[in-house]
């Protein structure tokens, strides 16, 4: 059976791709950490587009977590026709006030686990007619964000990454997609310690999803979501002057949430 595994899927982004891809009468395999979460939205797809929905609960963030998605897929006996990498989270602060821990479990969701699905599961999604990698970046890719240094910097790499793989495979039946969205009124301000309101005013989820399977349809291999003039202008700068303004804007954020700009250091 050919699928679509959608990592994140339990919220926010992930699930919009779940609804719009089961929507197209696609059967999925869903990936996140919540089991209940995962398990209810299955269902419910399952019974309004009369499609299959699995419900594989995992945490990428672990090790060897993407060879138990792989392993899963091939017990079950289902082919991977479509795959987005959509798990992900952030973390706001100087980089010496965040948690080793988390910054390493971050890195590895935003990265590591993502190459290694789309490593193990390319063969298979080789031997389809139309198969599709969508890899979900950020516009924090495009440029250097201080006090979200490390975030940022994964999702250069995933950028980067997905834009190689979209060459390598130019030519075959495999379509790779970095999807780019800005600011999302999803649980991502929460859970990265801003301040929510500040993405009251962005794009849906939704709008954001419809936006990057239609870019997925035509072959695009970059795909912004909003049309944003600083990433425009970012093309004709040098390198010192993004950073800058990245610094200013960043500041000027902090402030604005009350955060402080160096973290406490500890007591002796």
């Amino acid at each position: 059976m050919n699928v679509a595994v959608i990592t994140g899927a339990s919220m926010g982004i992930g699930e919009e791709f779940a609804r719009q891809l089961a929507a197209r009468r696609l059967d999925l395999v869903l990936v996140a950490r919540s089991e209940d979460k995962l398990r209810a939205l299955a269902g419910e797809l399952e019974r309004r587009h009369s499609i299959r929905a699995h419900a594989f609960p995992c945490d990428l963030s672990e090790p060897a977590a993407a060879e138990r998605v792989a392993t899963y897929l091939t017990e079950e006996g289902l082919h991977p026709g479509w795959l987005v990498n959509n798990a992900g989270f952030g973390l706001i602060g100087t980089l010496d006030s965040m948690e080793l821990v988390r910054l390493r479990q971050m890195m590895m969701l935003n990265m590591v686990s993502l190459v290694e699905l789309t490593h193990l599961l390319l063969p298979q999604l080789r031997l389809g007619r139309d198969s599709r990698i969508i890899n979900v970046a950020s516009t924090a890719a495009f440029q250097p964000v201080p006090f979200f240094n490390v975030y940022a910097a994964s999702k250069t790499f995933v950028l980067n990454f997905s834009e190689a793989l979209h060459e390598e495979l130019r030519g075959t039946d495999v379509r790779v997609l970095a999807l780019c969205p800005g600011p999302t009124p999803t649980n991502f301000g929460e859970t990265s310690g801003m301040d929510p309101r500040l993405f009251q005013r962005g794009q849906s989820a939704a709008s954001v999803v419809r936006m990057g399977l239609r870019a997925s349809d035509a072959g695009r291999a970059v795909l912004v979501t909003q049309r944003l003039l600083p990433i425009f202008l970012m093309r004709f700068l040098p390198r010192f002057a993004v950073r800058m303004a990245a610094g200013y804007v960043a500041r000027m954020m902090m402030k604005k949430m009350d955060r402080p700009d160096r973290a406490t250091p500890p007591k002796a």
